[in-house]
């Protein structure tokens, strides 16, 4: 009986496979982490922090300087979002962050544009409360079609970096 070999594929580990640049939605190198775009776009802009240590489950398991300089890359990924959203979209309204580790047990930030044209019953909800065919939807998937917000939102990051004078790798 013939074995068969599995090839793993980069969503099986986010982290190792951006490490070893094999992951299609990374975006940026930060000191504590990849900024990567969303795998899905329903909320166009959205972004996520991945930690670098794929074995540290929560904030409070890495060190304190970690923990902060992880925060700071957050913060930087977010600016970056709120930036390029607000040029691309006239709806834009905020960002929202959220660290929670609920369904994947690794260290990483969502950041979430928010719009004037989401649902009125969403639009000043958390964005867990969309339905979940949301996160599955064809329609929405990340694509061609987001790579001029992919660019723009890279370029803001590269900015970012360049006046705070935090290194971004390539």
């Amino acid at each position: 009986m013939p074995h068969s070999i599995h090839r793993m594929d980069w969503r099986d580990d986010r982290i190792r496979s951006a490490a070893r640049g094999m992951n299609p939605t990374v975006l940026a190198e930060l000191e504590s982490g990849y900024a990567v775009i969303g795998d899905v776009q329903f909320l166009p802009g959205y972004c996520v922090l991945l930690g670098k240590d794929p074995s540290a489950k929560a904030l409070a398991e890495m060190p304190r300087k970690e923990r902060v300089q992880f925060l700071a890359d957050a913060d930087l990924l977010a600016t970056a979002v709120e930036n390029a959203c607000r040029d691309a979209n006239t709806a834009f309204r905020r960002v929202n962050i959220d660290i929670l580790g609920n369904a994947d047990a690794f260290v990483h930030a969502h950041v979430w544009p928010r719009y004037e044209w989401e649902p009125p019953e969403l639009v000043r909800r958390p964005v867990w409360l969309y339905d979940p065919a949301s996160w599955k939807n064809p329609a929405t998937a990340l694509g061609d079609q987001h790579d001029d917000l992919r660019a723009s939102i890279t370029g803001q990051l590269r900015s970012l970096a360049d006046a705070d004078t935090i290194r971004i790798t390539d």
